[in-house]
């Protein structure tokens, strides 16, 4: 595969878009029911999954379909694609053996690393692969880079090294004459990582959240020595303090990004920091509940169901993801008439559940932890919940102070036992590096509580 011929799609694709980032509201809805009737159609004809999901429900409003989750369309993956040639034993083993080629000669392989507890698996043709790869670079311009042929970009990327993670991918399929990067492992030494950065001296830094924490730390201390014009966060919750810190070492050139193997970017931040653009002409969000009806504007959802307007390949209609997060209904300075998401929590899996005195369980949501971390300054932190019920906390980059460690304990003590938790301890633990998982990516929260059947 050609990576000119890839960013030439890719850049027809994005000119197509520039005019619809500022439709009027029955502008992006006409759109959306046009290109979900058609999506619609062209699954009913092609996919048997989807033939019989929706059975009796060909003419019903989204709202009213059944909810799609990861398992049921990899359970019955043959089925679901719409390319009658493409089976899942074939992928799954292209995956063990990485090829550069395209799968059947038409599909980029993308695979999640199952943290939510199962693996998926995501293809796309390249008129579809364009698509992503424009959502990715649209969050690039929305930070004030035009993307032209015209200039020249010295990118370095923080993340996942797996060929089949979809930064990987990405940055992969941008690499040219006009692009050069830089990938370097999160789980590889931060020296080694610093050492290299320096080196190569990047204008655009992309990294994962905790990550960008982790060399803000480093560039504060003087050991990172780079000058980055935008610097993109994703992947994972950007906390305040990781935001302060990043331009306490560079000024205020960060940019978060929301995006997912399955859907490309979702939403990104633009020059006025209101929050992040949500791309309603690629995608229709429903934010809702646990019983996957709307909340409201301004509040936060349990999960989200995300139907992808441009995959024909492997539709998802009302795809369940397990994220968090807010939409806004103020209006950017910009211009952009694209909703604002503004705050996102996290997974419903970094939920943590505690009981109180009578044994009913209690959820502690990421940001309680957030608060309360974030009031000290250290490159890393994480929260572990131990069979017991028990906590440790995890701090690195940080000065081993007693005094700091009491006073982080009795403040979480007293937030979650106003929250009703009957706590029988809180720990904390100084660590050179916050674990990461085999992706690189540092978890806030962890629970290593084990099922009770």
């Amino acid at each position: 595969m050609s990576n000119i011929f890839t960013i030439l799609r890719m850049l027809s694709t994005l000119r197509r878009l520039r005019p619809q980032e500022k439709w009027t509201r029955e502008q992006i809805e006409i759109h959306q029911s046009r290109r979900l009737a058609a999506l619609r159609a062209y699954a009913y004809q092609h996919s048997p999954f989807y033939q019989q999901f929706h059975a009796g429900q060909y003419d019903k409003p989204l709202r009213e379909l059944p909810i799609l989750t990861k398992k049921e369309m990899m359970g019955a993956f043959d089925g679901f694609v719409t390319d009658r040639r493409i089976r899942l034993a074939e992928v799954q083993q292209r995956l063990s053996q990485p090829a550069d080629d395209l799968y059947l000669n038409r599909y980029l392989v993308n695979a999640t690393s199952g943290s939510t507890g199962s693996p998926g698996i995501f293809l796309f043709n390249l008129q579809e692969w364009a698509a992503v790869l424009a959502s990715f670079t649209r969050a690039y311009e929305f930070a004030g880079i035009h993307i032209d042929l015209a200039h020249h970009r010295k990118v370095a990327i923080v993340s996942s090294v797996t060929p089949f993670h979809m930064s990987y991918l990405v940055g992969s399929s941008l690499r040219s004459p006009w692009v050069s990067s830089l990938r370097l492992s999160a789980i590889e030494p931060v020296s080694k990582i610093v050492s290299q950065l320096n080196d190569w001296l990047p204008d655009t830094l992309v990294a994962y959240a905790s990550m960008a924490r982790v060399l803000a730390v480093e560039q504060i201390a003087g050991r990172l020595q780079i000058q980055p014009q935008r610097i993109f966060t994703s992947s994972e919750v950007l906390t305040e303090e990781t935001r302060r810190l990043v331009e306490l070492a560079w000024g205020k050139v960060l940019f978060n990004q929301y995006g997912a193997t399955e859907t490309g970017d979702i939403a990104s931040e633009c020059e006025r920091h209101l929050g992040m653009h949500l791309f309603e002409d690629l995608l229709i969000v429903e934010n809702v509940d646990s019983d996957n009806q709307p909340v409201p504007i301004g509040s936060y959802g349990e999960k989200l169901l995300v139907t992808v307007l441009f995959n024909r390949t492997q539709p998802l209609i009302r795809y369940q993801l397990s994220d968090s997060i807010r939409l806004s209904d103020r209006l950017c300075e910009c211009g952009r008439t694209l909703r604002l998401v503004d705050g996102i929590q996290g997974r419903q899996e970094d939920v943590l559940h505690f009981p109180d005195e009578s044994g009913k369980l209690v959820s502690v949501h990421p940001n309680v932890f957030h608060e309360v971390m974030d009031t000290i300054s250290a490159s890393g932190w994480q929260v572990i919940q131990e069979d017991t019920n028990g906590v440790r906390l995890l701090i690195s980059g940080a000065p081993r102070d007693p005094s700091v460690a009491t006073q982080i304990e009795a403040a979480l003590h007293h937030t979650l036992s106003e929250m009703g938790v009957d706590l029988p301890s809180i720990r904390v633990e100084w660590v050179e590096a916050i674990p990461r998982t085999a992706n690189g990516k540092a978890l806030l929260v962890v629970s290593n509580k084990v099922p009770r059947l």
